[in-house]
């Protein structure tokens, strides 16, 4: 056997190395239990893989994003391989890794029951414990089709051969090139167990998988069009060790216990109608004090810093939708057209750029009123599938905050600057303090503008970002084909983050509207505009919040901050005095003047996520004062009215958390 000579790559360091022909992969990191895949000039192999001469050869560890995905998608063959061995019957669809997990879509005459789940993951756990190999093997088309002329989905898959998409998950099965088949091979005898049509790469064995869980099921369309089938998607999750699950299903439990949709029923802050439809909230009275806080502080410091108040309808011609361009790339998004005024068609409106502009222009502009800061509560309509519509952070209704600036090239550094700045003051001030910023850049395939604009947009961007000293994440070719921007991620109080406030140039709608002003030497000129949404939506960033603060929000946010909880019917005329006072001074207070017992209004007063719970009793009348509990259970007693006021006040003014 002749050699072959091999390079070893680990972080910066490589090693050269001489070995035989037909040498594995496995061979090559033998002994390190944590690799379980090889990247050969850029690409995933199994490490089956027989390297050749020349080759660079780097690890995949398990818990690296590639060695996970590979474990979860190794997870995913064995759950099918599960499904088909406890249902016959079932066709499969489509498993790749997602997000913290995977998933696996079966055509099955009836919805999985939670006990089938569990016979699934029991049967997956003597899979596992069999270590069934993972075998590769490449299969022409025809050959492809004749091993899987029972699996209709996968026939289909094959006449994607080339144009795969990612977004439904089909590019795990077929690519460009050859297409394989994966085996599972009996570890003693080598037979055949189950076979999959996929791209790979896999695990070693099904040994390999060293923690899993499946979670839920849910009905799916096949690729996610609703005009083909409804398939039965199972989700699962899988990590390398079994304490890393363990805290992964705690963080999920924490994460459903703060769940904007169940958190908004509980403290009646709002609702989504089935008599209104699929994604259309309405806020309940208290939901409507948190939201009108949240608009009126925005608001204020928005009015600080020069922004100036418009409004626009909710329809319009679609005229005005043909100029900015939204009929030709975004009308899957939008709502169908209403034919009025003799067959005019008018639409809801996706956004509220177009009516901005349209002001710009309503007269003559001059250099010397730039910057122009347009800002608008504007609500938009755009039309979401069901499958993806979620509560309040995935509607089809709701309201922007929303603002255009209009300035000349010269003023787009401090601009930028200036706006980045403030979207960062003001999300501390809702409390959110964890950032990193993503720069996302032109895609050579799809831009509008010169190369030269675009170079100076994107790299006045990323001077901008950078001078906020938080970490600058690159998102190559993400950027909308009208100009660059910068996204302000943000984490909430359980380490998700959420993208928050986008800063995007654009150098599209300028041009389309030949909006100008007028320059000192007189000459027309087209002025930069900067699109700066803040909270995103008031909708989703009230989601966040209340997620963020598991539903205790600040005292300036809560919708009661301080009800009044009398020790007995004597005390109540008392507590209403407190409360009328604290009112006069803005306050929001009620007082419990029901006939529940002591404790009960407490509990009560605790599930709502109070801040202050007042309590009076005979002592605090005579002296003049009450008590303060807190939500965490703590007290503090005898303080006087005109000092328990003054302090809710307080805390109120500077936004603290109690």
């Amino acid at each position: 056997m002749s050699d072959v000579r091999v390079i070893i790559q680990r972080d910066s360091e490589q090693e050269e190395r001489v070995v035989t022909t037909g040498t594995t992969a496995a061979e090559l990191f033998a002994g390190q239990r944590s690799i379980i895949a090889a990247r050969v000039a850029g690409e995933l192999k199994d490490l089956a893989y027989e390297v050749k001469d020349g080759e660079t050869v780097e690890g995949v560890e398990i818990s690296s994003e590639d060695g996970l995905d590979i474990l979860r998608h190794s997870t995913a063959h064995v759950m099918a391989q599960a499904v088909q061995e406890l249902f016959p019957e079932a066709k499969l669809g489509i498993g790749p890794p997602v997000k913290d997990g995977f998933y696996y879509d079966f055509d099955v005459e009836k919805p999985f029951h939670p006990d089938d789940l569990k016979a699934i993951e029991k049967k997956m756990q003597e899979i596992q414990k069999r270590g069934q190999r993972f075998s590769r093997r490449v299969v022409t088309d025809d050959e492809a089709r004749e091993e899987l002329a029972d699996e209709p989905y996968k026939l289909e898959l094959i006449g994607l051969k080339g144009s795969a998409s990612h977004d439904d998950g089909a590019d795990v099965e077929v690519g460009a090139g050859e297409l394989t088949i994966y085996d599972n091979l009996d570890a003693k005898t080598g037979e055949l167990c189950w076979k999959d049509l996929c791209r790979g790469p896999h695990l070693p064995t099904t040994r390999n998988i060293p923690a899993f869980k499946l979670m839920r099921n849910a009905a799916a369309y096949w690729r996610g069009s609703e005009k083909n089938p409804m398939l039965q998607r199972i989700y699962g999750t899988a990590w390398p060790t079994k304490d890393e699950l363990k805290a992964h299903l705690e963080f999920l439990a924490e994460a459903e216990k703060r769940d904007h949709r169940k958190l908004g029923s509980e403290l009646d802050l709002f609702s989504i109608p089935e008599q209104i439809g699929s994604g259309l909230a309405v806020f309940h009275p208290k939901g409507g004090i948190v939201r009108r806080v949240m608009e009126d502080y925005s608001r204020r410091r928005h009015e600080e810093e020069g922004y100036e108040f418009v409004y626009t309808p909710h329809a319009t011609k679609g005229k005005l939708f043909e100029t900015s361009g939204h009929l030709d790339w975004y009308a899957d998004g939008m709502y169908p057209p209403m034919q009025l005024d003799e067959g005019v068609d008018y639409y809801l409106k996706p956004m509220n750029c177009p009516m901005h502009n349209l002001i710009f222009d309503a007269r003559g502009r001059s250099y010397r009123e730039l910057p122009l800061r347009l800002f608008e509560f504007g609500t938009v309509y755009r039309y979401e599938k069901s499958g993806v519509v979620h509560g309040l952070t995935r509607a089809r209704g709701f309201t922007q905050d929303d603002a255009h600036i209009y300035c000349t090239r010269e003023q787009m550094s401090e601009e930028l600057d200036k706006t980045l700045t403030f979207v960062l003051n003001l999300l501390r001030d809702y409390g959110l303090t964890d950032f990193y910023l993503e720069l996302s850049t032109k895609d050579p395939e799809k831009f509008v503008g010169s190369d030269e604009a675009w170079e100076e947009a994107t790299e006045t961007l990323r001077q901008v970002a950078e001078k906020q000293n938080l970490e600058l994440v690159a998102d190559p070719g993400g950027a909308a084909f009208y100009g660059p921007k910068i996204s302000v991620q943000a984490k909430d109080a359980i380490g998700r983050t959420w993208q928050m406030s986008t800063i995007q140039l654009d150098f599209n709608l300028p041009e389309r509207f030949d909006l100008e002003y007028t320059g000192a030497d007189g000459s027309k000129t087209r002025p930069v505009m900067i699109h700066r949404a803040l909270f995103g939506s008031i909708e989703r960033f009230f989601a966040v919040l209340l997620e963020h603060y598991a539903g205790a929000f600040p005292a300036w946010l809560a919708p009661v901050q301080a009800v009044g909880i009398p020790i007995g019917d004597a005390h109540v005329e008392y507590l209403e005095k407190f409360a009328s006072a604290a009112r006069k001074q803005g306050l929001r207070v009620e007082v419990d003047s029901s006939s529940d017992r002591m404790q009960k209004k407490i509990r009560n007063a605790q599930k709502q996520k109070v801040p202050f719970m007042v309590i009076a009793g005979d002592e605090d009348m005579t002296n003049g004062a009450v008590s303060f509990r807190y939500r965490d259970g703590s007290q503090e007693n005898g303080i006087p009215v005109d000092e328990a006021i003054a302090k809710i006040a307080k805390v109120v003014e500077e936004r603290a958390q109690v």
